[in-house]
């Protein structure tokens, strides 16, 4: 009985997503009506619609969890295949994909996405003497695809992009900013 329910949760997740993505794409509408219809929160649909709409039907693997799928969305596509292939492969639980993709990660990323301070850096103290500094910046996989997304957009590097985002927030927010001079 317990197999089977857990059949039903998973596939109730990929039911919800694909509603959701049809929904938006048929009305436009909001999660608003879906979390008073489900019962469900906001970041969770979104959550599921947002997996749904990086898996094709033809793409899912039903041997795999809703989970599973998830811990790999962020990813291009031949990536996430790769990783749930040995998923299934090897009969992987979610915890042990999420420990492996992370380590993969780690070990091609050869300088960490963000706050690394250098020798001279005093955290919370910039000066403008051309030193670069590393920020280190904790994403959801969801906040990372839609960063990385932007990114190409634009025709930059994920790197050049957050750089910008940043420096526009800070930039918002600073009453009375007023730009540096041109040098």
């Amino acid at each position: 009985m317990g197999t089977q329910l857990a059949v039903v949760a998973g596939s109730s997740a990929w039911c919800l997503g694909d509603w959701l993505v049809y929904g938006q794409a048929a009305y436009g509408s909001r999660y608003r009506e879906a979390a008073e219809r489900t019962g469900l929160d906001y970041q969770t649909l979104r959550n599921y619609a947002w997996v749904a709409g990086r898996f094709k039907l033809s793409r899912r693997r039903d041997t795999l969890s809703f989970g599973h799928h998830a811990e790999v969305a962020a990813l291009p596509e031949p990536e996430q295949d790769y990783w749930l292939r040995k998923a299934e492969e090897f009969g992987w639980s979610t915890t042990r994909l999420r420990r492996e993709v992370r380590a993969s990660l780690a070990e091609r990323r050869p300088e960490p996405l963000g706050p690394e301070p250098g020798p001279a850096h005093r955290p919370g103290r910039c000066q403008d003497d051309g030193r670069q500094l590393t920020v280190r910046v904790t994403l959801t996989p969801a906040q990372l695809a839609l960063c990385e997304q932007a990114a190409r957009s634009h025709g930059i590097t994920f790197h050049q992009w957050a750089a910008r985002a940043l420096e526009q927030a800070a930039q918002a927010s600073t009453p009375h900013h007023h730009p540096p001079a041109a040098h």
